[in-house]
Formats: C-alpha cells, structure tokens, sequence
C-alpha cells in the first residue's frame, strides 16, 4: 500500500461512517442501527465517550476518505503494580478497502498510542467466530492468555 494514513480523533460528523463500518459485517449487520441520519443513542454514546479523557475514538484518512476506526479505553488497575493498560474495541477497516494492510499499520499505530500514555499492556477480545480475526491479532504478537466471558445484561 502506498497512500498515506491519517490518523484523528472521531468527530460528530464521522459517526454515520462509522456506524456503516461497524454494521458492515456478519456480527455488526445485527446489532447496528442503520437509519437516514444518526440516531440519538449513537450521538449521546458519542458525546459520553468525547468527554472522557480515558477514551479515544479514532478514524483513519486515506486520501481523504474513511477507511478505518478503532476505539481505545486506557483503565487505570491497582493489579501490575498500579498499571495502566489499553482496551481496544470496535476495529474495522472499510470492507472496500481489506487486504490492504492497513489493519496492520491501525494497531501499530494504537499500540504506539498506549505506549506513549504509559501503559503497561494493550488487550483486546475477538468473538470465537472470527477466527481469521483471531489469526491476524496473532500475527501482531497478541497471546490468548485469558478465557473471556460476558454476561448480556439486555436493554
């Protein structure tokens, strides 16, 4: 790949991009809400998620287009002597644009990000259908140390 990546912090005016990017895929497709306009619930989620300096939702430009997002979260843990580590969630690359390498150059630059705010590890969960997700996170040096486990607590 040869264009150039930019890498900024999301604006209101990214979110119907970024829905799209999130609905665009088998798990997404199900549990986005995909309307003319944004709706409310991703507007406030936005504002709560801007207004926290522990959060960093984050676009990636390239030639002036979207073409990926990610969301980091840096929780502070008395665990690891007092460690800060990163959560990074919601990781999509625009599907006209896969195979690009440009998943690669987005968590070397989110791994670069938590470095710089002083964390001790950056940690992620993949759902156990996404196995070519799993393969990839892998490929980055990322080690399935732990059984994840989620409780739905429904809305």
């Amino acid at each position: 790949m040869t264009d150039t990546l930019t890498f900024r912090k999301a604006t209101e005016n990214d979110l119907s991009h970024i829905i799209k990017m999130l609905a665009d895929d088998t798990f997404g497709s199900t549990r986005e809400l995909l309307e003319d306009g944004v709706s409310e619930v991703y507007v406030k989620a936005f504002e709560k998620i801007t207004a926290d300096a522990n959060q960093e939702l984050t676009v990636v430009e390239m030639n002036g287009e979207l073409v990926a997002t990610f969301h980091l979260t840096f929780i502070q843990y008395l665990t690891h002597q007092g460690g800060l580590r990163a959560q990074i969630e919601a990781v999509r690359t625009h599907s006209g644009h896969r195979g690009q390498g440009i998943g690669k150059q987005v968590f070397d630059y989110a791994i670069n990000r938590a470095k710089a705010k002083g964390c001790r590890m950056i940690q992620l969960t993949s759902d156990k259908q996404r196995p070519d997700a799993i393969r990839f996170y892998e490929s980055l040096g990322f080690e399935a140390t732990h059984e994840g486990m989620k409780l739905k607590l429904g809305l």
